[in-house]
Parts: structure tokens; sequence; C-alpha cells
């Protein structure tokens, strides 16, 4: 895998950990429960990370770089999928995981977007 700090960049956003779903053989990084990103293995054998991103932003990326695709075995509009073996820029790649967690804190309460915060802390 060619982005060896993926793991920790994904662990320090506020309120997020990971699991384990043994019967899709994903990583999912989850806040409150809610999937911000997953690795796993495309069928073609590939590592990826799929993430969240708002759909136009994503159809750039698509266009742009042959290493995002639709989002594996998730909705093709709103998440893509990125190989871990490609060439999309580092800083791309944590674009992409910032508006994956924001979009998903946003979509919360005010009430639990602060138990996030308070709980982090």
């Amino acid at each position: 895998m060619k982005y060896e700090w993926l793991d920790a960049y994904l662990l320090s956003k506020t309120g997020v950990y990971k699991d384990f779903k043994e019967e899709w053989n994903w990583i999912r990084y989850l806040l409150n429960g809610k999937m911000i990103a997953a690795q796993c293995r495309d069928k073609t054998g590939k590592n990826i990370i799929t993430l969240k991103c708002d759909p136009l932003f994503g159809e750039k990326l698509r266009i742009r770089y042959d290493d995002v695709k639709p989002g594996y075995y998730m909705n093709k509009t709103h998440w893509n999928s990125v190989c871990l073996d490609g060439t999309v820029p580092d800083e791309i790649l944590q674009e992409m995981i910032d508006q994956s967690y924001n979009l998903t804190f946003n979509k919360f309460s005010k009430k639990v977007q602060k138990e996030i915060r308070v709980s982090a802390e």
C-alpha cells in the first residue's frame, strides 16, 4: 500500500473508530455508527478505499484520475473507490477523507455533533 499514513489519518478524525466486518472482509471506519470509509480488495484483488464525496467532486476526480472509480459495492453517485497502489496524490486522498468525514458529521443533529466532540476530549 502506497498510503502508509491512511489509517492514522482516518483515526485522527474526532470520534472515528474502526472495526472489521468479517462477512464482507472489510475494514470500516465509522463515526457514531455511520461509515465514512471502507478498505477492502475489489474483485480484481486490488486494495482500495471507498469514501463518500460530493457527487460533482467525485465525478471530477473520476475524470482526472484513472485510480478513482465509482464506489465498490456502494452507491455510485455518492461513493468513490481509490486504488491504494495508484497515483492519486496524498493531498487529494486527504481531501476525500476530510469530505467524507464532514458529509457524515454534518448529517447528525447539533446535539449528536456536540456529543461526538465532547466524547473525544
